[in-house]
């Protein structure tokens, strides 16, 4: 199985520890590049190649990725995005499907979903029971 890799570029220390840490903590490789090497690599199709990994390269300009990287799309992207039947939904609306996400992406294990979410497990609980969650639907999904 193909080890999953974070590519970080900033010239800012302490958020390079941060994701460090994070990948370690994870087990995710992590290539750290600055935002000269980057602007320069990004010219050079040998080091867009090589920063590829798995992917057969890396491309430059707004295409999406569509390969290669787990994408996870932003709560309510499946509705159309303007017109008559499209409907704004409320903070709370949107805030119970990110943890409804979350809790499937984790097959039910609340203390990941929470900190993949960056709260607390307590808050993720009292949300949970907010807004009639059922996280046992994940993990009878995982079993399954």
């Amino acid at each position: 199985m193909a080890r999953s890799t974070v590519i970080l570029v900033s010239d800012d220390h302490a958020e390079i520890e941060k994701v460090r840490n994070f990948s370690q903590g994870h087990g995710l490789a992590l290539k750290v590049f600055s935002n000269t090497e980057w602007a320069r690599g990004m010219n050079d199709p040998e080091f867009r190649k090589n920063v590829g990994g798995d992917v057969p390269s890396l491309t430059v300009g707004t295409a999406p990725v569509d390969q290669g990287a787990k994408i996870l799309p932003f709560p309510g992207t499946s509705q159309p995005s303007r017109g008559a039947s499209a409907k704004v939904r409320t903070i709370n609306e949107l805030e119970s499907i990110a943890i409804e996400n979350a809790i499937h992406e984790y097959n039910g294990n609340l203390t990941e979903a929470a900190k993949a979410l960056g709260i607390g497990r307590a808050t993720l609980y009292r949300k949970v029971k907010q807004y009639n969650i059922d996280p046992s639907q994940a993990r009878k999904k995982r079993a399954a």
